[in-house]
């Protein structure tokens, strides 16, 4: 038996209560066995011995499968850094965010995310989906840091230093560690702004650090 395949036994209870849970792991394992366009909906319910009426009570379609939770992450995040100390620099706010992410991929749940990366990188229609997400993230931390009056270009800066750090750490399991990304990531997104025409100074400061104006110092 391949590593990380669930059997399970025959007369499982289809009413029991972690059925989507079983739908995701068992559609996983199938796009991981036979790639993503020849699994069905069927097949998927029949791996987690559900039904497939079950299926679409939990699910929309077989993208869900790697998708779910993608809306609840984004609502998160932007949450954290609303919510962040009013004195939060935008760098501290999206720090902020990145520790609320944290919570919603405690480590149990490493595996069933980095198989979906691996199955995303098998597909190009799925990768174009991946990429809207990024977008959507990005855009939710930017919009978040605008409540909090930060002005641009530096929200949309910031989001995307946020969604950087957090898709650098993905593979860099738990994600606490996309903290860690962030001056790095902040030192080369000040370089690349300051190649562009002088705008209204901003601060992106992080946490203890001493602060860069981006773009026009």
């Amino acid at each position: 038996m391949a590593p990380g395949v669930i059997i399970y036994a025959k007369g499982v209870g289809r009413w029991q209560p972690n059925a989507r849970e079983r739908l995701v792991r068992a559609g996983l394992e199938l796009f991981l066995e036979r790639g993503y366009d020849s699994v069905t909906v069927a097949e998927i319910a029949e791996r987690a011995g559900l039904t497939k009426r079950t299926f679409f009570r939990h699910l929309a379609d077989k993208r869900e499968v790697l998708f779910l939770g993608e809306d609840v992450l984004s609502r998160l995040m932007a949450d954290a850094i609303v919510d962040a100390p009013e004195s939060a620099t935008p760098m501290a706010a999206i720090a902020a965010a990145l520790e609320a992410a944290a919570t919603a991929f405690p480590s149990e749940r490493r595996d069933i995310a980095l198989q979906g990366q691996t199955v995303i990188a098998n597909n190009s229609n799925l990768q174009e989906r991946e990429s809207l997400k990024r977008a959507t993230l990005t855009a939710a931390m930017a919009e978040a840091l605008r409540h909090r009056g930060v002005a641009e270009p530096t929200a949309t800066l910031a989001g995307e230093v946020g969604r950087l750090a957090f898709r650098g750490a993905f593979s860099r399991w738990p994600t606490r560690h996309a903290r860690s990304n962030l001056p790095s990531l902040r030192v080369r997104h000040s370089r690349s702004c300051a190649r562009q025409p002088p705008r209204s100074p901003e601060v992106l400061r992080l946490p203890n650090q001493a602060a860069t104006r981006v773009p026009g110092n």
